[in-house]
């Protein structure tokens, strides 16, 4: 029976260069000379800590940082902006997360649009991924391009196409 499995992966190293890349570009824009910014990628963690002076400067940064991530090919909906903090003196810090994997609350609501659908297929959700069973290759591909066509809070991956 074919199958499909929609997934929510991120691949660090192309996170790894936007963040790389991004510092440079805020060690050489004039906005930014002289002040305190900092950028921290946490791989283990799987978040970046923006340290600044500012809240126009934070902006700026959250702009270099979706923009880089978007010339990498990484979809920013993976990232998700917190609040902001004050640190100590005028400092502000902003914690920004990494999501990978499909949240239970997202998985079932990929279920409810493929049942939705009318297409005879199956849709479980296993973890963090959500897996499609049908008897016909093509119902599968229409349940692909209808999920590319809507829009959720994260980036969606189609692997494993078995048939």
């Amino acid at each position: 029976m074919p199958s499909f499995d929609i997934v929510n992966k991120i691949d660090m190293q192309s996170i790894d260069n936007a963040i790389n890349v991004a510092k440079k570009e805020i060690l050489n824009r004039y906005d930014f000379h002289g002040s305190n910014s900092s950028i921290e990628l946490d791989k283990k963690n799987k978040s970046i800590q923006l340290h600044t002076e500012d809240e126009m400067r934070l902006e700026a940064m959250e702009d270099i940082i979706r923009s880089r991530m978007i010339k990498q090919k990484v979809d920013p909906k993976c990232l998700d902006f917190g609040k902001e903090r004050f640190a100590s003196g005028n400092t502000i810090r902003k914690d920004i997360t990494i999501n990978e994997g499909i949240d239970k609350e997202n998985a079932k609501k990929i279920v409810k649009d493929i049942k939705e659908s009318g297409l005879k297929v199956q849709a479980q959700i296993m973890d963090d991924i959500v897996r499609v069973n049908g008897k016909k290759i093509d119902d599968l591909q229409l349940i692909i391009s209808m999920c590319e066509n809507k829009s959720y809070a994260l980036p969606l991956q189609f692997i494993n196409m078995k048939s």
